[in-house]
C-alpha cells in the first residue's frame, strides 16, 4: 500500500479528535436546549474523528507521502512558533495585545508585507473583533494589562 498525504493528515485528525474527546471528558454536556461547557468541545472534536476517517479513506486520490515538497516547512515552522506565543501570552497580555502582536508578527515578519500596512491591518482587525465581541455581543474577552 503507498502511504499518501491524506492518508497521515487523516490519521492526525482522528487522533487530535479523539484527544480532544478524552480531554473534554469532565465538563457537562447538557442538554440541547440547555448545552453545557463540554457540548462543543466534544461536537467539533467528533466531526474532526469523522472528517478524519473520510479523508483517510479516499486519500487514494492525493499525491504519495514520498512526492511531499518540504520547502515550506520553514514557513510552517514560523507560523506555528507564532501562534504558540501568542496562546501562552494570552492570559497575561489580553486578547487586543496578544491578537494584535501575532497578525502583526504574522504579516510582517512572516509574510514580509511592509510595516504600515502590517500594522495597520492587525490594528484594524483586532479594534473591529474587539467591538464586535465587547459592544455589540456583550461577551467578555480576556482583559491585558492595561485595561482592555
Amino acid at each position: 500500500m503507498i502511504v499518501r498525504t491524506d492518508h497521515v493528515v487523516g490519521g492526525i485528525f482522528v487522533v487530535f479528535g479523539f484527544l480532544i474527546l478524552g480531554l473534554s471528558g469532565d465538563l457537562p454536556v447538557g442538554t440541547l436546549s440547555f448545552p453545557g461547557a463540554g457540548m462543543m468541545p466534544k461536537l467539533l472534536a467528533g466531526l474532526l474523528v469523522l472528517f478524519g476517517l473520510a479523508l483517510a479513506l479516499h486519500a487514494g486520490r492525493s499525491e504519495p507521502l514520498a512526492n511531499l515538497s518540504w520547502q515550506d516547512l520553514p514557513h510552517a515552522v514560523r507560523v506555528a512558533a507564532i501562534n504558540s506565543l501568542a496562546v501562552a501570552f494570552y492570559q497575561s497580555l489580553g486578547f487586543a495585545l496578544s491578537m494584535g502582536l501575532l497578525l502583526f508578527a504574522l504579516t510582517f515578519a512572516v509574510e514580509r508585507r511592509h510595516l504600515v500596512s502590517a500594522a495597520a491591518f492587525s490594528i484594524a482587525v483586532v479594534a473591529l473583533t474587539y467591538l464586535l465581541f465587547t459592544v455589540a455581543l456583550k461577551t467578555p474577552v480576556e482583559q491585558g494589562p492595561f485595561g482592555f
